[in-house]
């Protein structure tokens, strides 16, 4: 059967059903390491670019972002809240709304925050699949009250 692109380079259309396919992303790294041959910036891509940019987007605070004031999450100012099971579950929220509305690319399974109390920061995980790919990926960073 052919298969035929349809307006967005991310559908197909097989018959009667439209079935989103997964395309390449491509994005700076942020060590800004210099690549040896070409003495640019390095570069990320696939599953790792969308992970950075996952974790850029909770680490963004809202107004942060010049000409899209709305873009980012209040993950920041949370921290600032009394660390127990409550706050847990606002990052938890905020994450998953977040990301829900401003990257298309994943969707969401599940969004953990796990706190420790001895040492006063939350583990996240955030487990997703990319759109039109099948596996799932995670991931997993440490969230703490910035100190000064």
């Amino acid at each position: 059967m052919a298969q035929f692109y349809y307006g967005e380079p991310t559908k197909i259309i097989t018959g009667k059903e439209v079935v989103p396919i997964s395309r390449g992303f491509r994005d700076l790294a942020m060590s800004f390491a210099v690549h040896p041959k070409t003495n640019d910036v390095s570069s990320v891509y696939n599953d790792q670019a969308i992970k950075q940019s996952l974790k850029n987007l909770v680490m963004t605070a809202p107004g942060e972002k010049f000409y899209n004031p709305d873009y980012g999450c209040r993950v920041s100012q949370l921290l600032f809240e009394p660390l127990d099971a409550f706050l847990a579950n606002q990052i938890e929220l905020e994450i998953l709304n977040t990301v829900s509305r401003f990257d298309e690319r994943v969707r969401i399974i599940t969004v953990t925050v796990t706190p420790d109390y001895d040492q006063y920061f939350l583990f996240v995980e955030i487990v997703y699949v990319i759109v039109g790919q099948k596996l799932k990926e995670t991931l997993n960073f440490i969230l703490e009250k910035p100190v000064g």
